[in-house]
């Protein structure tokens, strides 16, 4: 008789396990494919025209140094918070390039999170001055700030970097490289301190956003009204037309962001601290978050396009730099307004009225 023993123990001896957590998806590395392609260009883009730009700014207000107003004050404050903005987009673009992703110190992440978000409250907040001083300029016949008395601007603006300083704090705090799945940058909130989390999402959208918003909202549109309804002064209303495109963009290019972040605070998935898998709408989350704080950042290469476009006096000045040749102080680069007593309207009636005497005064003294 036939024996049909069967030997199955070659066939099971080899019962090791697989080690899926390695496995990288096709969604994914496309994902991280195109990521290394679109952050790098578009971070670079807004590196060098920032620079350019900003760079070009300073060298303009370093010569007009001798004639400072308070306008040249909020310029320079906002030209430094965005060179401070260009310097950490390497590190970001390395990390979206490179295969282990942020390969820098601990350190740095801390202090690029925290420049980022420095960067946008500081932004907002001067901007608010600015705003608040035209707005009492306009619809109360008052000013915030005065050529007279510059230490006023200089405490604004120290003090609202020491404001975006205290907001930073928490970026500072939980920022941390650690792998997700390769090693970034990214906010690491412990299960134990998720009320941390919330409480600095909504600092920033309150704080930092919502309420600096309402007020640019309000100061804008009640001083776009009463210009409508009544004749003001040139110079007031060239200001609001400067002002008025600088808030815009501003909030063009943060808008994505912010309103992004806010469905992520919101989110059900937000406290899945697996955000590995394509599949997981928190993992869509990060990558938008990615890219619409790229599209934040490019308000800092925006901004002195913007100048030379809007304002032309230092749009001569400019010319006159690259050119080599000198050119006549004007009283404005920024046409803002801000700090500068405006001349008083004249009647038309008084100026007709000034016009015929000059006439009868000039004919007398012929005849005679």
């Amino acid at each position: 008789m036939m024996r049909m023993d069967v030997e199955l123990d070659g066939l099971f001896r080899q019962n090791g396990t697989y080690d899926y957590d390695e496995y990288e998806y096709k969604e994914e590395f496309e994902s991280r494919a195109s990521k290394a392609v679109f952050i790098p260009v578009l971070y670079s883009l807004e590196l060098v025209i920032g620079l350019l730009g900003n760079g070009l700014l300073l060298a303009v207000l370093a010569q007009k140094r001798r004639s400072w107003s308070i306008s040249d004050t909020f310029i320079l404050h906002l030209s430094v918070a965005d060179i401070l903005l260009l310097a950490t987009l390497p590190f970001w673009a390395a990390q979206a390039t490179q295969q282990c992703g942020w390969c820098f110190w601990g350190f740095l992440c801390k202090i690029c999170g925290a420049v980022f978000h420095i960067n946008f409250y500081c932004g907002i907040f001067l901007l608010v001055c600015i705003s608040l001083d035209r707005y009492l300029s306009i619809v109360h016949a008052t000013q915030l700030y005065s050529q007279k008395r510059p230490r006023l601007a200089h405490i604004s603006c120290l003090s609202v970097w020491l404001v975006c300083l205290i907001l930073a704090i928490p970026h500072c705090i939980f920022l941390v490289a650690r792998k997700n799945p390769a090693q970034e940058c990214v906010h690491n909130y412990a299960q134990s301190v998720t009320d941390w989390k919330l409480a600095s999402r909504l600092l920033h959208h309150t704080l930092g956003f919502l309420l600096p918003a309402v007020a640019l909202i309000i100061c804008c549109s009640c001083s776009l009204l009463q210009l409508k309804r009544s004749s003001e002064g040139l110079q007031k209303q060239r200001a609001v037309l400067v002002i008025l495109p600088l808030v815009v963009v501003f909030f063009l290019c943060w808008m994505p962001y912010n309103i992004t972040l806010i469905v992520d605070t919101f989110s059900n998935s937000s406290n899945d601290p697996d955000n590995g898998l394509s599949g997981n709408p928190q993992h869509s989350l990060n990558k938008a978050l990615m890219v619409t704080s790229g599209l934040g950042c490019m308000h800092a290469c925006l901004r002195p396009l913007l100048y030379l476009g809007l304002c032309g006096n230092f749009r001569k000045r400019t010319l006159a730099m690259l050119k080599r040749t000198t050119v006549e102080s004007e009283s404005s680069l920024w046409e803002l307004g801000v700090g500068e007593e405006a001349p008083p309207d004249q009647n038309p009636e008084e100026e007709e009225l000034r016009t015929i005497t000059s006439v009868d005064h000039q004919v007398q003294s012929s005849q005679c």
